[in-house]
């Protein structure tokens, strides 16, 4: 059993099998070249739903109650290159949002709100984040990236000396098996 500090931040996402994370690396080399500093190709995720500050008690509640939720896997066609002035990112999106993964978030936020957690109303919308900081969209065309999705994690947010590390501290698969990391 893995040792987590009293409190972590923490977030339900998707994690890129390894051809996705492949393809987000050449994009992001695409843009890199535009100046931007991408984010780093082991933290490269699309959250389902933030989470917060969770003590030890209420993570080991969520990994419990979310075993159960059944969802079909579902394809994901990151095709837009979308700059978002507000958090000032670049990233990646969705011009439709398949209905699998709306109900897989909802199902995740009931799950998180059973165990007295608050999470973010807002509409869901996928997004890969490229790069942090950005002051404007690039003029680049990319090819669209089609990510088959099979599985969701719990990642925590690390801080540690180089930077933010995001770390998967457990996988579940829609075929309902799970797999400690």
């Amino acid at each position: 059993m893995t040792n987590h500090p009293e409190s972590s931040r923490l977030f339900f996402a998707l994690w890129p099998d390894q051809q996705t994370r492949l393809n987000l690396v050449r994009l992001n080399q695409s843009i890199e070249a535009k100046g931007f500093k991408p984010v780093q190709a082991h933290n490269l995720h699309a959250t389902l739903v933030f989470l917060g500050s969770v003590d030890g008690a209420s993570e080991l509640l969520l990994k419990y109650s979310v075993r159960e939720i059944l969802a079909k896997p579902f394809v994901l066609t990151f095709d837009q290159l979308s700059y978002w002035s507000k958090p000032k990112i670049l990233c990646l999106t969705c011009s439709h949002t398949p209905d699998e993964a709306g109900l897989l978030v909802a199902a995740l936020s009931r799950e998180v709100s059973s165990c007295g957690l608050q999470t973010d109303t807002r509409p869901y919308l996928p997004h890969i984040t490229l790069a942090r900081h950005a002051q404007y969209l690039p003029d680049i065309t990319i090819e669209p990236i089609v990510w088959r999705v099979e599985a969701f994690v719990l990642a925590a947010s690390c801080s540690e000396p180089d930077g933010v590390n995001y770390k998967v501290r457990q996988e579940w698969a829609f075929s309902k098996a799970t797999r400690n990391k």
